[in-house]
């Protein structure tokens, strides 16, 4: 496989130092520099070119031929055998139905690395559904009766309530990870913390970290500017990219799911205190991310489009 890459003249001659550059890739790829100037308009302008091997060609094939894929990993072999073949970026972009960022992603980790890291995720471009979730504290007005043999365990139906707690909660897309962080409170202060926790703690090595959340009005960008000094919010925000759900349509969240699955495997008991709580969680989200448990997710781009009546749903985390 041979890379050609243009690049505007005023960008790349004070780096090389002259005209032409030939280098090769870690991968052993040889990629040529090709110059050309433009006395209209300087700007950077940067195609790979991707060129198959036939065996190259022929995984790709057999991959989309049968067996059980994600779709992202399906329409990235889609977009290296259009490249192959000679089609545009925009032609791909549109037969695919990705966007044109997606094309150029994925040819540049083709031509930069190999078949593999153009095929995998991303992990410095990770995407994060992000939703909250209030839940009631309840605690027992009479001791309940254990359970002994023969006999099943036995409650009152009174019960008193013990005020309520917020649950934030991140899913990871691509990997078999969550976390659920519980709070007093869901203010803009709170939100905010939570992206910095997502920045900071949980993916400190991330470029761009994809956002997928509703449209809650906590959930912005001036909640970090409330929250932090200005240097530091456009330092999170650098990392941050927020894709939000259609309104009325919460339900494309994939994190929604997640919240179901905790209030049924956790929270389906009676729990009367902020600190039994954060135990109880935390080992269902032991259990969860050391069991690798995942969401499959059925609901395509083209089904979200059909569904909500219009050309663009919103669902940039289907496909990218």
């Amino acid at each position: 496989m041979q890379a050609r890459i243009e690049v505007d003249v005023r960008e790349i001659l004070p780096l090389l130092g002259r005209e032409g550059f030939c280098a090769w890739t870690h991968a052993g790829h040889p990629i040529q520099l090709f110059v050309r100037a433009s006395m209209e308009e300087a700007r950077m302008n940067v195609r790979y070119r991707v060129e198959l091997s036939q065996t190259e060609r022929d995984e790709l094939k057999a991959l989309l031929s049968g067996g059980k894929h994600a779709a992202r990993k399906l329409k990235r072999a889609q977009i290296l055998l259009a490249a192959d073949a000679g089609a545009s970026d925009e032609e791909i972009a549109r037969s695919v139905g990705v966007g044109g960022s997606t094309v150029y992603r994925t040819k540049r980790r083709f031509v930069l690395g190999n078949l593999e890291a153009a095929l995998r995720e991303d992990p410095k471009r990770p995407v994060v559904c992000f939703d909250e979730s209030p839940t009631q504290l309840i605690g027992e007005v009479r001791q309940p009766i254990k359970a002994e043999p023969g006999q099943i365990e036995r409650y009152d139906c009174e019960y008193k309530r013990n005020g309520t707690a917020n649950l934030f909660v991140f899913l990871d897309v691509h990997r078999p990870w969550r976390k659920v962080k519980v709070t007093d409170s869901r203010t803009a202060v709170d939100f905010a913390a939570c992206m910095q926790e997502l920045v900071d703690v949980h993916f400190p090595k991330a470029e761009r970290i994809r956002v997928v959340l509703d449209n809650l009005s906590t959930h912005s960008v001036g909640a970090l500017y409330q929250a932090f000094p200005p240097h530091e919010a456009r330092r999170l925000l650098r990392r941050l990219e927020f894709h939000y759900v259609p309104k009325h349509a919460s339900w494309l969240n994939m994190v929604e799911i997640e919240i179901g699955v905790l209030r049924c495997q956790c929270l389906d008991r009676r729990i009367d205190n902020p600190q039994h709580l954060i135990s109880e969680i935390a080992v269902w989200e032991r259990q969860r991310n050391t069991s690798r448990a995942r969401i499959k997710w059925m609901f395509t781009t083209q089904k979200a489009r059909a569904k909500m009546g219009r050309g663009r749903a919103g669902a940039h985390f289907f496909v990218s």
